[in-house]
């Protein structure tokens, strides 16, 4: 029997597959569970928001670590929560491990901006943990009875996107913030609007027709969505 998520304040995509929409940015994080592992897709924007979530699979899974970290970006409202899971793998696109370790003042600076406490962020700052295990292409790890489908789809929203399919009826894939549902997509100084497009046609070849695309921000969306986002995004570059 699949778990409640609903009474644990998650979203449920799927068996063994959901989600949690967090306060503050509405940034998504989403979760994946087969026997033997429990798959974490992002970890929130700071150290306590890290805690909570962990908390909250606990209690969803009944008492479960998290076993593997997946970090979309490099941005703070998805990363900074890492910490709180210390004994998980992370995963991240290759060369995500070496910019997080160069650029964790910055990105500390940058949530403050965004209104973290300064303690809070630099607290997460001092403690972010990059990832140990890094992806070039595609890699697909077993969670026991479940597979998932670890893609460097990038470069676009930044220079280290990661993608995470779900294999299953309907397959699920968690896009970060390569797709936004709840405002335009945001392209800031580490993004590469001329590649972008290409990201999202790596996104939809990986998911297909039927997918349910996760964006890092909103609502779940459908490949139509993906590929309508995907032509403004173009257009936007051809004009620039």
């Amino acid at each position: 029997m699949d778990m409640d998520w609903e009474s644990c304040g998650w979203e449920r995509l799927g068996e063994g597959v959901g989600r949690r929409r967090l306060p503050g940015w509405d940034a998504t994080v989403g979760l994946v569970t087969g026997r033997n592992g429990v798959l974490l897709y992002d970890t929130g924007s700071t150290l306590a928001e890290g805690a909570e979530l962990r908390a909250r699979v606990t209690s969803l899974t009944g008492g479960r670590s998290v076993t593997h970290v997946a970090l979309g970006h490099p941005h703070f409202d998805h990363v900074f929560g890492t910490a709180a899971f210390p004994e998980a793998e992370v995963h991240g696109a290759a060369g995500l491990a070496e910019l997080l370790r160069r650029e964790a003042d910055d990105l500390r600076s940058d949530a403050v901006r965004h209104g973290v406490d300064p303690e809070a962020a630099t607290a997460a700052a001092t403690s972010l943990i990059a990832p140990g295990h890094e992806v070039s292409g595609e890699l697909t790890l077993d969670l026991g009875g479940r597979p998932v489908v670890l893609a460097n789809v990038g470069p676009g929203h930044t220079r280290h996107d990661l993608a995470v399919l779900v294999p299953g009826t309907p397959p699920v894939l968690f896009c970060g913030d390569l797709v936004e549902e709840s405002g335009e997509p945001q392209a800031g100084p580490d993004a590469v609007p001329t590649e972008w497009p290409a990201a999202m046609d790596r996104l939809l070849a990986l998911g297909g027709e039927d997918a349910l695309y996760v964006p890092g921000h909103g609502a779940v969306v459908d490949a139509g969505f993906v590929r309508r986002q995907r032509e403004e995004l173009a257009r936007r570059a051809s004009v620039s």
